[in-house]
């Protein structure tokens, strides 16, 4: 199983495209994969025969474990392979050790990629499923000391949550033990069964750094709703990147006037030719930029002892999945594109993230993220940082309010304008407060100077 994206820990074979005996060349899709990130087609890495199917259509596994194996043409027969993959030797592979940059989340705790209403997303992602078990024949499957065969997933459950295997009736195939069949239980909140063996003697303990005491239990009138597995994930990254990054907060007011009177101008004929509203989103992203051009620091990753600055700039756009979780597609090379095409990167990664239509190339290499929480109206949104970046701006509600204008002879008069916040989270360790608050302030400048008449 291949690491499909940085954050991705495991995968559902949904179709294998080759059967066993058939030939397959290399680079050839080989089987079709479904992750919490994306689905997509797996290339064979050799060419051979295929001799053997480890993991059955349906299967969940973790990232590096075996799948298949091939072989040299005259292996066909079923005999042992002569040349099989690197990945593909008998016995689960090790997954790969990873920097800390790569173990990096995909996910922002963040909203949503387009000022436009969530009624007018596009596709509707499928949701997680249950992770039915690997078949008995996979050598690759760890078990229980009862002699029951367990996936990965499932055995982690179990030991989470102190279930033991001998305790549960499973619903697979041949009665495995499936991981809705565990959720079920800790939904229930059914006790653990107790095991054979005597358990070893209860030591206290102080709680784990930060929580201040057991976990809260739930009463017949709660309702116990397991993670996902993206929900978990996104968990476990946010609090990583909150014990990595120095996260601090700044918040400027951006007066979108002039933006507000170029949508008015060209709205319905951009809606016209493109098929979508010309939204706030596509201008702040073309601002955001332009600003990072001249304040490169922002646009870097934190190596050891020292500040990696990255030439591309490659936009992460944080998508909501309509509530069952976020991804972050990103806009590569958003540096070479203008208002329009901009408009277009953004409504295409954001429509294909939420039909679960992108590829690992659409969730890779971002180097700054944007988060867009203002189509709810919202104030400020103190984002966390998408690791291993060193910012992240939310761009909040725009409304319309009250201001003081200068006219042209000099005096000040009050008119109404579009007013919003934009609130970037940055790591300290990268840069000062300085730094940013100039970010902002160019920022603001690009949106209320450019000609985005022109642009379109």
């Amino acid at each position: 199983m291949p690491q499909l994206g940085e954050t991705v820990t495991e995968g559902t074979i949904t179709k294998w495209l080759k059967a066993v005996g058939e030939q397959v060349a290399r680079d050839e899709p080989l089987f079709e994969v479904s992750t919490d990130k994306v689905d997509s087609e797996v290339p064979s890495p050799a060419e051979g025969v295929l001799t053997n199917i480890l993991v059955e259509e349906g299967d969940t596994v973790d990232v590096g474990v075996t799948l298949a194996v091939i072989g040299e043409a005259s292996s066909s027969n079923g005999d042992a392979p002569g040349a099989a993959a690197a990945a593909q030797e008998a016995g689960p592979a090790p997954e790969p050790e990873q920097s800390p940059a790569a173990q990096a989340p995909a996910e922002s705790p963040t909203v949503q990629a387009d000022r436009e209403p969530a009624s007018d997303h596009e596709g509707d992602p499928s949701p997680v499923g249950t992770e039915p078990t690997p078949p008995p024949t996979s050598p690759l499957n760890g078990s229980s000391g009862d002699g029951l065969v367990l996936s990965p997933v499932v055995r982690k459950l179990m030991t989470e949550h102190g279930i033991d295997p001998a305790s549960v009736t499973g619903t697979g195939l041949g009665g495995r033990i499936t991981r809705s069949d565990v959720e079920a239980i800790v939904a229930k909140g059914e006790p653990a069964a107790v095991p054979s063996i005597a358990p070893a003697p209860v030591v206290s303990a102080p709680p784990p750094a930060g929580e201040t005491g057991p976990l809260p239990t739930a009463t017949e009138r709660d309702e116990v709703v397991p993670f996902t597995n993206i929900r978990r994930r996104t968990a476990e990254h946010m609090v990583r990147s909150k014990a990595t990054s120095a996260h601090t907060l700044m918040v400027k007011e951006i007066d979108y006037e002039r933006v507000e009177q170029v949508r008015r101008a060209h709205g319905e004929r951009f809606k016209s030719e493109e098929g979508f509203s010309l939204t706030y989103l596509p201008f702040a992203a073309r601002a955001t930029v332009e600003a990072l051009a001249e304040f490169p620091h922002l646009n870097s990753s934190v190596g050891d002892d020292s500040l990696i600055v990255h030439r591309d700039i490659n936009l992460g756009i944080a998508v909501d999945l309509d509530n069952e979780g976020l991804i972050v597609p990103v806009v590569h090379n958003a540096e070479e594109l203008n208002l329009r095409g901009m408009a277009r990167r953004i409504r295409d990664v954001a429509g294909r993230a939420r039909s679960k239509r992108l590829s690992l190339d659409d969730i890779s290499n971002g180097t700054f993220s944007i988060t867009n929480a203002g189509p709810f109206g919202t104030m400020i949104t103190g984002a966390i940082i998408n690791q291993p970046q060193v910012a992240i701006l939310s761009t909040d509600g725009v409304s319309r309010k009250p201001v003081v204008v200068e006219l042209p002879d000099g005096t000040e008069s009050i008119a109404i304008h579009s007013v919003g916040l934009v609130a970037m989270s940055f790591d300290h360790r990268a840069v000062d407060g300085a730094y940013v608050a100039r970010f902002l302030a160019r920022l603001s400048q690009v949106l209320n100077d450019r000609d985005w008449a022109g642009e379109l």
